[in-house]
């Protein structure tokens, strides 16, 4: 928008002549001849005017407030796609960050469909670890739905969605020496670490590329989140270090399930 603006100035009818008759109250400033009136208007409608400046008792108009609203969109106009395929949204957004979204996509499915694999398994009869196997199912949930978030935001930076393949996973999870609670949660510390490696990555991929609004979403979204899960199984892990393979699984367990006041 381009505006020019008088140290003094008065309401002139853009049709001609004064319009101070025809406003409520107003108030006048004077200094070296230059005399700024400033009027306040009755009515919004009805009449237009414009805002400009005078000197001493010389009614010439000096300059005015002129406001041009399209003077600095004209690029942008230019820029504004005509094709049916084409985002109109899209602005400042990369073919690499829309890549860089596109494959940590393909890696929250995938975690997803780990834990989803390990719930199965500890769900199972002759298993019957129901606190890992809530565990799990709710960590699958929780990745499918950093999935869905980052799919999200690629539509609204208009980028296009593109599903990658998803690995099959394993479906057993026994250890002949460390068991099978203490294997699959050292697996899933793994994947935590593993995807918060790649969502780095992403952070820095919208860095090189001066995405602000990338780097900004990546940090309030994920990381913090990310950390916080990162510890939380670590502490899971040394857990499961310290009761072995036996009775001690089943406490662990419990206490997943109904919380630490359930082996107090």
């Amino acid at each position: 928008m381009s505006l020019k603006a008088a140290t003094s100035f008065s309401l002139l009818n853009t049709r001609g002549g004064s319009l101070d008759h025809q406003f409520s109250s107003a108030s006048s400033l004077s200094s070296n001849n230059l005399a700024v009136s400033i009027s306040i208007p009755r009515s919004k409608t009805g009449f237009g005017f414009l805002v400009c400046a005078s000197k001493g008792a010389d009614s010439k108009s000096l300059t005015g407030v002129v406001f041009k609203p399209f003077e600095e969109v004209k690029k942008e106009l230019d820029l504004v796609p005509t094709l049916p395929h084409v985002s109109l949204a899209r602005q400042k957004f990369t073919d690499e960050c829309e890549a860089a979204i596109n494959q940590q996509i393909n890696v929250e499915y995938n975690v997803s469909y780990v834990y989803h694999a390990m719930f199965a398994y500890f769900d199972r009869d002759n298993v019957a670890l129901k606190g890992l196997a809530s565990f799990f199912k709710e960590s699958s949930i929780e990745e499918r739905g950093h999935a869905e978030k980052l799919m999200e935001y690629q539509n609204k930076r208009g980028g296009k969605v593109k599903l990658h393949s998803i690995l099959m996973p394993l479906s057993e999870f026994d250890h002949t020496e460390k068991g099978d609670a203490l294997y699959a949660m050292e697996l899933a510390l793994s994947m935590e670490k593993l995807t918060n490696e790649k969502l780095l990555n992403l952070h820095s991929v919208a860095d090189r590329n001066n995405d602000v609004q990338l780097t900004d979403f990546v940090e309030t979204e994920f990381l913090t989140e990310q950390v916080e899960s990162i510890k939380k199984i670590s502490e899971y892990v040394a857990q499961l270090r310290r009761v072995g393979k036996g009775h001690g699984v089943w406490h662990f367990d419990q206490m997943l399930l109904h919380g630490e006041a359930a082996v107090a």
